[in-house]
């Protein structure tokens, strides 16, 4: 994609010339929309990034918040002093996804666990997100099958283990699918380290692979529609990972960190080398002088502008001392990787040389060592002009519903592959490894042990497109309202999160309007709930000859819970806490009362199908309403979750009521339930208005009294160890075996073994 002329006509009368060729491919790069967001950022100061826990927000490779622990935690752990912190970042590699499902996901994840390790952090956690088209067709299952086993691959290859995420089928995602990758890492907080360059004078050093020719040009190709021929077309432009080379990198990073050579540091990703150095200074205020001549290489006869632009991946750019290269080259040959000086600091502009180039020369230097890029450095990563675009606003659907019987829409839901069960998914990953995965997935979300300050932190991620096609903004609010729901459900309060704001082309107005409305709703129910969204992504242009895609905001949020060590957890941190340890479990235990929170249509309150379901995304009914006080709600959630008489907790969400009991009853734990209310059985099965949770207690008592004045609070019947759900809904009558409802939902591994 050639520099657009408006851009050019700004670059050269800033310069007073023209670009070199090299000069204008990293503007074009680095002035995509990919890395400079120029039709999101304007819309992202409605995120609240701030909080007492907030060390560093956004603009960095990754966010950094630090870990709340009690003082009883501290004490029992005997390091009151040492401050921990978690870094958390996510983003997309969507188009490559499409062009090369397998390297295109793989390549994401080692993205996403680079940037952790810039700050300091030992990457922890994976969580990934995943859409496509509807699964019945051919080509999702084969683009979903490459992005799996991708994701598999190098997560395990690198050990780092894949404990949370989602899958969506839709078929706005035909020509489009959406790879949205998360990872939480850890550091003591006198490790944390930034991408800002801190003195003229140190060194800037490239450790890693050898730089290839993969990947060229892959942020401005993820800033521009998918074509149909995009599949052999644009295949160069996709990077292609080795994990081996990853897992070297993350243990030089640690043996870096541990003798304090570390400056500063940048993940080389998006338009390679030249965006990752030319960012680092910019945000020191400094410049650079680059050598690209010393750039260790795998391929002969690259230019400056290959050099420059390669997305080769496992590589990262660090500020050194210049008395600790000839150290940082020893420990980077122990790891078995490349290391080169590439060049200095300085307080000048951001300068390139290369010998031999083709690029006309921007000084008097003589041929064979010419200046190929000379400007400055802040104009280069933040110089981009923002884009002022119309915005149509969406409009929410009148009520139509279609007329089902309720027993042949329970067996139809259940079998959704939306709704149906992800095992296929994350059996393939290795979500023990580390010794940390107290909550497996399949749980509402996953939870971690921090055994260092006596803290389990809960992680959920994922979206819903079907809620942002019904109505973006409520739809919005419902994502961010149930990934809190999930950790509340853990019995863990909503620390921070991040976002990746997916959309289509924001110069279509009504597509532009639609991805407004969801920032809205996601910064407004974030704001509501008091949870700072410390950083994030924006992936647009996601449109191809199926269309665009739904507006997607993927979210991921991570809550915190301190272990209750009168429980008997054991603290050995060799064998970790156990699912009890770290809050209820989703399944019965076949032993209390069943109980339903927030659910106002119980109360009179008008259903609502949009979204859901059990229309598919074929029907047209409004979204349900959302509740009123959803942080009280959220606080509440997680304090009854805590408690003893607690069993088993369940938000209750995609699939409505109906898929929620039945994702809860297994062989030894039954539910007879029975629902009275004004509203039909199939809005009461059905609906999936956000913020409702099914609790199993032993004090149905103390769960009214906790919700009293927050939420509605209705008895749904008790349990049993029947391996049975029965539900009498009006006059309508469910019953089905814990075995057949697991037969029902095994769609995934029906159809993908």
């Amino acid at each position: 994609m050639p520099l657009p002329e408006a851009d050019r006509e700004r670059i050269v009368a800033e310069l007073g010339r023209e670009p070199t060729p090299a000069e204008a491919a990293l503007f074009e790069n680095l002035w995509s929309e990919h890395c400079a967001y120029r039709s999101s950022r304007p819309l992202l100061s409605a995120f609240d990034s701030e909080s007492e826990d907030v060390v560093i927000g956004p603009g960095d490779d990754a966010a950094v918040v630090a870990v709340p622990t009690s003082d009883e935690a501290d004490d029992a752990n005997g390091n009151e002093d040492d401050e921990l912190y978690i870094t958390l970042g996510i983003e997309s590699h969507n188009h490559p996804s499409y062009v090369d499902p397998y390297d295109g996901a793989a390549t994401g994840v080692g993205g996403i666990v680079r940037d952790t390790l810039s700050m300091g952090a030992y990457p922890i956690a994976l969580t990934d997100s995943l859409y496509f088209g509807e699964f019945d067709a051919e080509h999702s299952r084969y683009l979903f099958d490459g992005v799996v086993e991708g994701i598999a691959d190098y997560g395990n290859a690198i050990g780092v283990p894949t404990v949370g995420g989602s899958v969506a089928f839709h078929s706005g995602y035909e020509g489009n699918p959406l790879v949205n990758v998360a990872c939480a890492g850890l550091l003591p907080a006198d490790r944390l380290v930034t991408a800002e360059a801190q003195r003229a004078g140190n060194k800037l050093v490239l450790v890693g692979n050898a730089t290839g020719r993969d990947g060229l040009g892959g942020a401005s190709f993820a800033s521009e529609d998918l074509a149909e021929d995009a599949e052999t077309e644009d295949r160069p432009a996709v990077q292609v990972g080795d994990p081996y080379t990853e897992k070297l990198l993350i243990e030089a990073n640690e043996a870096l960190l541990d003798e304090d050579l570390v400056q500063a540091a940048r993940d080389l990703g998006a338009a390679g080398l030249g965006g990752a150095s030319s960012e680092l200074v910019a945000k020191g205020d400094l410049g650079a002088e680059i050598d690209l001549d010393a750039v260790h290489r795998r391929e002969p006869g690259m230019n400056a502008t290959e050099i420059l632009l390669a997305e080769s991946q496992e590589r990262m750019c660090y500020e050194i001392r210049p008395e600790d290269t000839d150290r940082v080259r020893e420990i980077a040959e122990r790891f078995d990787l490349g290391c080169s000086v590439i060049g200095e600091i300085t307080e000048g502009n951001y300068t390139c040389s290369f010998e031999g180039s083709e690029a006309r020369s921007a000084s008097s230097e003589p041929r064979g060592s010419e200046t190929v890029v000379d400007v400055p450095a802040t104009y280069l990563a933040d110089g981009a002009p923002m884009n002022d675009l119309p915005a149509e606003s969406p409009t929410q659907p009148e009520r139509d519903l279609p007329d089902a019987a309720v027993e042949q829409s329970f067996e139809r839901v259940l079998s959704d592959p939306n709704t149906a069960s992800k095992e296929w998914v994350y059996r393939q990953y290795d979500h023990e490894v580390g010794l940390r995965t107290a909550v497996r997935p399949g749980d509402d979300a996953a939870v971690m042990d921090l055994h260092e300050v006596g803290v389990g932190l809960a992680i959920s991620a994922g979206a819903e497109p079907r809620w942002t096609s019904a109505a973006p903004y409520e739809g919005a609010c419902a994502i961010a309202l149930e990934n809190a729901t999930n950790l509340a459900a853990m019995g863990a309060t909503p620390l921070a999160a991040v976002d990746c704001l997916n959309g289509g082309n924001p110069e279509k107005p009504d597509v532009y309007g639609g991805f407004a409305a969801i920032v809205d709703g996601l910064a407004e129910m974030c704001s509501d709930l008091a949870v700072p969204v410390v950083g994030g992504n924006v992936s647009l242009y996601n449109d191809s000859a199926a269309g665009p895609i739904p507006p997607t905001p993927t979210l991921a949020m991570v809550g915190t819970r301190a272990w209750d060590d009168s429980s008997g957890r054991n603290t050995d941190a060799d064998e970790g806490p156990t699912h009890a340890d770290a809050g209820p479990s989703t399944a019965l235990a076949g032993e209390g009362t069943l109980l339903v929170v927030g659910d106002r249509v119980l109360d009179g309150e008008p259903a609502g199908l949009g979204g859901s379901a059990y229309l598919a995304a074929e029907g047209s009914d409004r979204f349900p309403s959302l509740p009123t006080n959803p942080a009280a709600l959220v606080d509440r959630l997680a304090a009854v979750a805590g408690r003893e008489t607690t069993t088993a907790v369940h938000d209750a969400s995609h699939g409505g009521l109906a898929v929620t009991l039945a994702e809860m009853v297994t062989s030894d734990a039954g539910a007879s339930v029975e629902i009275e209310g004004p509203a039909s059985p199939v809005e009461h099965l059905f609906h999936e208005q956000p913020g409702r949770a099914v609790i199993e207690t032993r004090d149905p008592k103390a769960v009214r009294e906790a919700f009293a004045g927050v939420a509605p609070v209705h008895e749904l019947g008790s349990t049993a160890d029947t391996g049975r759900l029965e539900a009498s809904v009006g006059d309508t009558e469910l019953s089905m075996s814990a075995a057949t409802i697991a037969e029902r939902r095994a769609v995934l591994d029906r159809e993908m073994d």
